[in-house]
Parts: C-alpha cells; sequence; structure tokens
C-alpha cells in the first residue's frame, strides 16, 4: 500500500490556505471593554424596599394611568421597567401595550425578580418577559424598546454614567426613556430635576418633556438619544453644584 503520509500533509495544507482566504479571522480577538467610565459625584441612595407605596394607594391617586398618558404609552408598544420591584407598572403596561405589546420587567435583586415573575406567571402575562438586571448594565437589546421606564429607582444606581451609556442602544429611533422621581436630594431617595437632566446630557441625551407630578411623588422627565453616544472617557461628571 502507497504511504497516506502525503495525502494527510496535502489535506493540510488546504485546511491551513482556507483559513487565509480572508473568510474567517486567524486570531479570535475579544471586543474591548468600554472605560472607565467617571463615578457619580453624589450620594447613592441605598435599595430599601421594592415597593414606593401600595398599589392600592397608587391606583386611588391615578399614578399609572396619568404616567402612561404622559409617557404616551400605546398598544402593540414594547416596554422595558427597570427596577421593577413588586411590578407595579409591569402589570399595568401590560395591559396597556396588549398581547401585540412586550414589557421586559428587570431587577437587580434576585428574591425580587423571582417574586415579580411568580406573579406575572400566577396573572397570565403572557407579554412579560422578567429578568435579573445587573448594577451598572440593564444588558437591554438593541434598537428593541419604545419606551424604558425608570421609577422611583434611578437615584439608587451606583454607577449611573455607565448604566446610561450602556442603556442608550436599547432605544428604538423615537424611543424615549421615561423617569419618575422625587424633587429631593439622591441621599433622601430622589433626584433634583437639574442634576437628573445633567447626568442624562453627559451621556448623549436630551430632554424633551418635565411635568410635576405629585400623584407620583414628585415629577416625570423624558429623554430621547441625541446625537452621539460619547466614549467613556470623553464623559464629563456632573458636580452637585449642577443643581
Amino acid at each position: 500500500m502507497p504511504p497516506r503520509a502525503p495525502l494527510a500533509l496535502t489535506a493540510l495544507a488546504v485546511l491551513l490556505l482556507a483559513g487565509c482566504d480572508g473568510s474567517q479571522p486567524l486570531i479570535k480577538r475579544q471586543a474591548k471593554e468600554p472605560g472607565p467610565f467617571p463615578a457619580a459625584d453624589r450620594p447613592i441612595a441605598s435599595i430599601v424596599s421594592p415597593r414606593w407605596s401600595t398599589e392600592e394607594a397608587r391606583d386611588r391617586l391615578g399614578e399609572a394611568g396619568r404616567v402612561m398618558d404622559l409617557a404616551d404609552i400605546r398598544p402593540g408598544m414594547t416596554v422595558a421597567d427597570l427596577g421593577a420591584g413588586e411590578g407595579y407598572y409591569t402589570i399595568r403596561l401590560a395591559a396597556r401595550v396588549g398581547k401585540n405589546g412586550r414589557v421586559l420587567a428587570e431587577d437587580i435583586v434576585p428574591a425580587v425578580r423571582d417574586a415579580l415573575a411568580d406573579r406575572v406567571a400566577r396573572e397570565r402575562l403572557d407579554n412579560v418577559s422578567v429578568r435579573l438586571g445587573m448594577p451598572a448594565d440593564p444588558r437591554l437589546p438593541a434598537n428593541s424598546f419604545d419606551r424604558i421606564f425608570m421609577v422611583h429607582m434611578y437615584h439608587e444606581i451606583a454607577q449611573p454614567y455607565e448604566f446610561l451609556w450602556r442603556m442608550r442602544p436599547s432605544l428604538r429611533r423615537d424611543g424615549l426613556v421615561v423617569v419618575v422621581d422625587a424633587d429631593r436630594t439622591t441621599e433622601n431617595h430622589g433626584t433634583p430635576p437639574r442634576l437628573l437632566r445633567c447626568e442624562f446630557e453627559a451621556v448623549g441625551y436630551a430632554q424633551v418633556g418635565f411635568r410635576e407630578l405629585r400623584s407620583a411623588g414628585g415629577y416625570l422627565a423624558t429623554f430621547r438619544a441625541a446625537g452621539r453616544r460619547p466614549d467613556p472617557a470623553d464623559i464629563v461628571a456632573c458636580r452637585m453644584g449642577a443643581r
């Protein structure tokens, strides 16, 4: 029998040449992680509860309906509810967007996420998904959301510039971020409106709406992505004097 070595060497040569034809990279490079991001020049509020108030009290004030009206939530939309807690907005957003819409509810506390997932299953909300978020990264899919809700949770984000930077690509072309918070210092579980606007603008958002909203405990502000998303090294942290 003729030796098989030449045939094996020929096959190996063909494989090596195929790897050099430009169709496949010979060396797979890891995507470079962005950063570092500037630290927030303000206190960060601790997470003290998965609820801001009781659902009954909030409904008596008409909170969710008013907020969803101002945010122009319509059937068929895709909405993210970040810091969803016990699901006050998740449940009501699911009803508003309807069977052709979608709601993604996130929380960074595993036990809270699990309790909300149980509630969603119990109430058979087929248009709702529940997942665990990360403190500095909501891990949202790109170009996916018409609205992103951040209700009474922004002051608890320990790395706001990184969080907002990573969240920005997930907005659709006409998508909005909807922030509901109290007009008080961050250590007192609120965010002064001027500080909120400054931090969002630092990461490439423009404020497009603001409304005092006592039924929701303070105000509602809306933002859209505007212009180029800055490189992390170019982000300038807002100082407390920006308030």
